[in-house]
């Protein structure tokens, strides 16, 4: 945001820059869209907000474009409408809902089904993978910026210049991998990125709910590919996402689907061939569409021809519903909040035009929910409204956006552990940091590995990244100070670094995409963190257990070495068999046994380790006068 101009007693205000060309976009799994300001009498469209941001529309008047690209032998041949049509006739050439693959790995793509009808390039294990297509491999970066080349020059035709900004609209629950992809197709589409905003905020923003005075807000929100609801609270002109929850993997697309089998077992069709499949899906698509606005729909594939009612669809898409009410749920409960404190529901996304979809939505939270705004439009106003308040072209805006981070962030620790360091549903942009230490004498060198999730063991977490602190002085185990400090800026990007205090030396890194994860565990953290809290407990108890047990054998055997001639012989009888004990219930496994045996051998040792440490003393001190000694002492 530009600096805030004041100016000087008495004098006058000063004159207003010239406007920056920014614009909002939403970079949807079905559709996408621009939204820009538009001066008075350019023309707008019936449901303006603020009267100045509007979504634009192509040559055509269409305001949606559609999320397809299709490549030929020469590069991109097609976007939007025109490619669409085409993904019947060109099913391995054309791609659609590229959304859904960012982030992800090759083996959840070819296993999700929603890829089906495409191949994708081997020998790429440490990259993203790509949709083979007569142009050559294409990832989901490369897909993406082909789209939103596509809407920025949608916008310089509309402006007559180059945008020279934008904010992009992300589902609140994508992981730090599918946002930095975001954000790299808008690099490689010559975008300069001003904020990386999740498109339930954006939605309340569209509302102008910013100007009332308190509030508690659910935006849902299901569009092509993603489901998000997200609990909003306004209090004086801040806006705080307090929880957020979701289904990655679950949109109007997957509507679709359930129609589409529902016509293969009526038709009887065995199997689907992949080629066939984008074709079957515009059937089942239309089908849906149509009813919306009617009781029943005719669906005609080949030589069948059936019917589809409005409450056949209900009960094919009710287990889709439902999947979204209990997310609604899971966000409440974070959040400590009941259905009564709510004080507005906002529908985002084509898919909530679907009747069963109001239905239940106003049934769960008791009211009817908005939808004045085209469910389709209303993220990419909310966009561009923050891109002009971060361009600073609306600079008496009175509201701040806090958003939150999904998932804990923190370091593995010795024993497995998970130290979280940023806690979930955590306002960003947020800076924390924590101190550790070295676990072995002389240790030089710390491995920092970084995780996202509510588990506790960091094998039941995603791996983000992992970074090496080397130049650490040789100390006793403990000795150390490294502050570890974490950042999670407003587009919700996430930079570690690691400090040792003593010599000043650094090491950090900014976490970058990790592929070949599997992102179904991410989407299950929540759910997964509960149904084992218990286990997860006393897996933690007994780790902590073993580490402190573990860490007093090193240091007893390194003393016995060092020093075994302070012992007598009952005394060392004694150690060896509090340490032989100690080591039974290690592999016993059991938390309490080893702190009681650690506490056994904790007290035989005592009055050696008081003898070693008298015999430490005196040695430096031998040799130096009283006077030496009283100032040791003050």
């Amino acid at each position: 945001m530009g600096l805030l101009q004041i100016s000087e007693p008495g004098g006058a205000s000063p004159r207003r820059g010239s406007r920056k060309n920014v614009a909002g976009i939403d970079l949807g799994t079905t559709n996408s869209l621009i939204a820009t300001y538009v001066e008075s009498g350019q023309g707008a469209m019936e449901s303006a907000v603020e009267g100045t941001v509007q979504t634009l529309a192509d040559s055509h008047g269409a305001h949606l474009l559609p999320s397809a690209v299709q490549f030929g032998a020469t590069g991109v041949l097609a976007t939007g409408a025109a490619a669409k049509a085409r993904a019947a006739e060109d099913p391995a050439n054309v791609i659609i809902s590229v959304k859904r693959a960012l982030g992800k790995s090759h083996d959840e793509l070819t296993a999700s089904g929603d890829y089906r009808q495409y191949r994708f390039a081997a020998d790429r294990a440490a990259e993203a993978p790509a949709f083979l297509t007569a142009a050559g491999a294409r990832d989901a970066v490369a897909v993406s910026a082909e789209i939103l080349k596509a809407l920025a020059a949608r916008a310089e035709r509309h402006a007559g210049a180059s945008i020279e900004g934008a904010v992009i609209t992300v589902p609140a629950h994508f992981n730090d991998a599918q946002r930095q992809q975001t954000r790299q197709a808008a690099e490689l589409a010559g975008i300069k990125v001003l904020r990386l905003l999740n498109e339930p905020t954006a939605a309340a923003v569209a509302y102008g709910l910013d100007s009332n005075e308190r509030g508690n807000i659910i935006v849902y929100d299901l569009g092509g590919g993603t489901f998000d609801v997200s609990l909003l609270s306004l209090q004086k002109g801040i806006f705080e996402v307090l929880a957020t929850g979701g289904d990655t993997a679950l949109g109007g697309n997957d509507f679709d689907k359930v129609v589409v089998d529902w016509l293969a077992s009526k038709a009887g069709f065995a199997a689907i061939e992949p080629a066939r499949y984008p074709a079957l899906l515009q059937v089942a698509n239309r089908a849906r569409e149509a009813l919306s606005e009617a009781g029943q729909a005719e669906v005609v594939w080949g030589g069948w021809c059936g019917e589809l009612t409005a409450a056949h669809f209900a009960e094919l898409a009710a287990p889709l519903v439902r999947r979204t009410l209990s997310a609604c749920r899971r966000v409440l409960r974070d959040a400590g909040m009941k259905l009564g404190d709510i004080d507005h529901v906002l529908l985002v996304g084509g898919a909530t035009r679907m009747p069963v979809v109001r239905q239940a939505v106003s049934e769960y939270f008791a009211r009817e929910p908005l939808h004045d705004i085209d469910p389709d439009r209303v993220v990419a106003l909310g966009a561009g409204i923050q891109a002009e308040v971060l361009a600073g072209n609306r600079p008496n805006e009175d509201f701040l956006l806090l958003d939150v981070n999904p998932l804990s962030l923190g370091i593995e620790t010795m024993g497995e552990l998970v130290e979280k360091i940023i806690q979930r549903n955590t306002a960003i942009p947020v800076v924390k940091s924590q101190q550790f230490t070295t676990f072995k004498d002389g240790q030089t060198a710390m491995t920092l590995h970084i995780v996202q999730g509510e588990r506790e063991l960091a094998s039941e977490c995603r791996s983000l990244a992992r970074f090496t602190l080397r130049g650490i002085p040789p100390m006793a185990a403990g000795a150390a100070k490294v502050e570890v400090r974490f950042q999670i800026d407003a587009d919700g990007l996430l930079s570690v670094a690691a400090t040792e205090s003593s010599t000043g030396c650094k090491a950090e890194i900014q976490v970058k995409p990790s592929y070949g994860l599997d992102l179904g565990q991410v989407e299950k953290m929540l759910h997964d963190s509960r149904a084992h809290a218990r286990e997860d407990m006393q897996a933690r108890a007994l780790g902590e257990a073993k580490l402190e047990a573990e860490r007093l054998i090193d240091a007893i055997d390194g003393a016995v070495k060092e020093d075994g001639g302070l012992l007598d012989a009952a005394e060392r009888q004694a150690i060896e068999a509090a340490l032989a004990s100690l080591g039974e219930a290690l592999a016993g496994g059991d938390p309490a046994l080893i702190d009681e045996r650690r506490a056994r051998l904790n007290e035989v040792s005592e009055s050696f380790a008081a003898r070693r440490m008298n015999a430490t003393v005196g040695a430096a001190l031998r040799g130096e006068s009283i006077e030496t000694f009283e100032n040791l002492a003050k």
